[in-house]
């Protein structure tokens, strides 16, 4: 590859954003066209669109399901697929006659608070055009359940009736969730703006990430958009507290992890970033987690970590993060070695809310052998294998579909 082509595909690298399996783009269509909404609403800093119940012609048995974390405007029609593809969730609530109602943001990557604002109207527009008086059940994937739980919590402090009767979270990252620190300073060390590091620098990740890369300072900690955050969930009362509490986790319940032993290659790269290396996150004081170098400009630099647990390979719901990274490089022309391609997202502990993630022994926790009382909601389930971040299966589509009000 001529030295030129080199120089620009290495600044074109970040040319990509750690998306989810639900809402992403999918190599597996469906086997059927994504029915056209029988309602589009806009809303402030989101939109929703609606789907009647079999048989419905209004919403009767609302279901309002938010949208998560990437970077720009949702994409609903997207978000229909992944939610009933692998199994057919949508499909399954419109066969009960409930209604569902997708609730999307205009930039996914906006803090949880400006979001909720979305959501609260979504609220108060389902309940407006509601035929009969059931109930909701109001909930989301991944980011968009903090934005809905923030979103209750706010209603019930605004003595807002939000006559809500059901909340879920499905992989949400209540505890926190995990991006490498190495591939987070990766992105801003691209030399160029790119849309990678506006993804790890947005407002919604700074709130969401349990440790978060500076690209200012070079320094990895708590966020204090996260600090804030938590501060203004708590002086809401932290959850709503009328409708009951759900949690599903995509990680296991066992304290089973990945086989991802700590302290090993993960992704290696040569032609592009030759030399760059990232290591899974290992225990212990000033511990490489990633070795970032390139020609142009020429620099190099050795990312460390101090005091963390082996995240990698934590119990729960996976992200292909390096797997995405390698592809996108790849792409550009970049020899990869990839040896770990998905790691854990959301570990099971922070989906289900019943442990954090600083200590070792807190997120390798076996949560089934765990008192259901330590959950901060009312019932929960993990997954019986380790699957993708928000990946929709049979297991757990059933376990919601049966503890939806009447």
């Amino acid at each position: 590859m001529p030295e030129q082509d080199v120089e620009q595909a290495e600044r074109n690298a970040g040319r990509f954003t750690l998306a989810t399996p639900v809402g992403a783009e999918s190599p597996v269509p469906l086997p059927y066209p994504v029915p056209e909404p029988d309602e589009e609403w806009p809303l402030p800093n989101g939109f929703a669109h609606v789907f009647y119940g079999e048989g419905n012609q209004g919403i009767i048995r609302p279901v309002i399901m938010a949208d998560g974390f990437n970077l720009g405007r949702s994409d609903l029609k997207a978000l229909y697929a992944g939610l009933d593809r692998d199994y057919a969730l949508l499909t399954q609530l419109r066969r009960r006659g409930r209604d569902v109602i997708l609730l999307g943001f205009e930039e996914r990557s906006a803090s949880v608070p400006e979001n909720a604002e979305a959501a609260m109207a979504a609220v108060l527009r389902t309940s407006a055009e509601q035929i009969g008086d059931a109930r909701l059940t109001v909930g989301g994937f991944s980011m968009g359940g903090l934005v809905t739980r923030y979103a209750l919590a706010k209603m019930e402090s605004q003595r807002l009736d939000h006559r809500t009767e059901l909340y879920f979270s499905y992989d949400t990252p209540h505890r926190g969730a995990v991006v490498p620190v190495g591939l987070q300073a990766f992105s801003h060390f691209i030399p160029v703006a790119n849309d990678f590091a506006r993804q790890m620098n947005s407002p919604a990740a700074r709130q969401m990430l349990w440790r978060h890369y500076d690209p200012k300072t070079g320094r990895t900690g708590i966020a204090p958009e996260r600090t804030r955050f938590l501060e203004e969930l708590q002086q809401l009362g932290s959850w709503p507290r009328v409708p009951r509490l759900l949690a599903l986790a995509n990680g296991r319940g066992d304290g089973t992890g990945l086989p991802i032993p700590p302290g090993e290659t993960a992704l290696k790269l040569e032609r592009i970033y030759p030399g760059t290396t990232f290591y899974t996150q290992a225990q212990g004081k000033d511990v490489i987690v990633a070795e970032l170098k390139r020609r142009f400009p020429a620099a190099e630099k050795t990312i460390t970590t101090s005091d963390f647990p082996e995240l990698d390979g934590a119990p729960g719901g996976t992200l292909r993060s390096y797997g995405i990274l390698a592809d996108a490089l790849k792409k550009a022309g970049a020899q990869t070695d990839l040896r770990h391609e998905s790691i854990c997202f959301v570990p099971t502990v922070s989906a289900v809310a019943i442990r954090d993630i600083d200590e070792q022994k807190d997120l390798y926790a076996a949560v089934d052998g765990l008192s259901p009382e330590e959950s901060e909601v009312d019932d929960f389930i993990c997954s019986s294998d380790t699957t993708g971040h928000t990946a929709i299966t049979e297991e757990l589509g059933e376990w919601l579909l049966e503890r939806l009000p009447d």
